[in-house]
């Protein structure tokens, strides 16, 4: 081994666990945090407001997006 290269690591933690095990473990922490009160309480139109501002801001919207020519794609 040359004195660049750094070994192997094992993964650790989730990384190490069986995916179906991950599954569940996931699955007890979102269930306690609906019975505690700290889940997500929105409805589908707060949902839907919240991803499309997410879109908005990742790619300004359909209107920005470059066309072939290299301008802007007008909506219509």
């Amino acid at each position: 081994m040359d004195k660049d290269e750094k070994p192997a690591r094992a993964p650790r933690g989730f990384a190490a666990m069986d995916p179906a095990r991950q599954r569940e473990l996931a699955s007890l922490g979102g269930k306690r945090a609906h019975e505690s009160g700290r889940g997500h309480q929105w409805d589908s139109a707060a949902a839907s407001a919240a991803g499309k501002r997410g879109g908005m801001a990742s790619r300004g919207g359909r209107g920005k997006l470059p066309a072939p020519g290299g301008g802007p794609i007008e909506q219509k």
